[in-house]
């Protein structure tokens, strides 16, 4: 597979590097679960180079990733790994915190409470999660009616996608030892939210 390109990255890149680079100010090595076409990871990995950027997806994903890596030729940003988030063998490694973009809504239910599964298996105490994308702030109420529009289209595509519900998403960040540290508004009715291992 060529290089990849997704508008959306290229849109949202912007608004959430800023915030990444308070929040991970302090941080050394990130796992980026489902790196999709690897933009956000040379992207990030150019604004923040304190930063060891990991990029991560299923294999068939990888070559765009690597093509977005060889061509920014950046020494913080390593080759991609192999993650299956419903697979219990994650990658190896030490990983101060995890960022994940436009993942929550795509996966299956029991998809992304194995993901933080695994990230509460992979984050040390004061580790940090960062993920981004499309929430219900309040139970089944879309926060605008794009966001409602944007669901629809995702359940036609297939019945195990949709926008969550941020409670329950927090529920699975409690249940791993991650409190919530802040939700940020973002442009296009969009949130990042940020948790830390206590």
């Amino acid at each position: 597979m060529p290089k990849q390109f997704s508008s959306a990255c290229e849109r949202n890149s912007g608004p959430i590097c800023a915030l990444l680079q308070q929040i991970l100010k302090n941080s050394a090595h990130v796992l980026e679960i489902g790196s999709g076409t690897g933009q956000h990871a040379v992207y990030f990995g150019a604004a923040m180079p304190h930063l060891t950027w990991h990029s991560s997806d299923l294999p068939q994903n990888h070559s765009s990733i690597l093509a977005w890596q060889q061509e920014a030729h950046l020494p913080n940003v390593v080759a991609p790994l192999t993650l299956s988030v419903s697979e219990p063998n994650w990658p190896v490694g030490t990983f101060d915190a995890v960022f994940s973009a436009n993942t929550c809504h795509i996966m299956a239910w029991n998809e992304v409470e194995a993901m933080f599964a695994g990230i509460g298996r992979l984050l040390p105490s004061g580790g940090l999660l960062c993920i981004y994308g499309p929430f219900n702030l309040e139970e089944g109420r879309f926060s605008s009616p794009s966001n409602a529009q944007f669901d629809a289209i995702l359940r036609a595509q297939a019945a195990h996608m949709g926008i969550r519900n941020f409670a329950a998403v927090d529920a699975l960040a409690a249940a791993q030892g991650l409190e919530l540290q802040a939700n940020y508004p973002m442009p296009a009715h969009n949130r990042l939210l940020v948790w830390r291992r206590t």
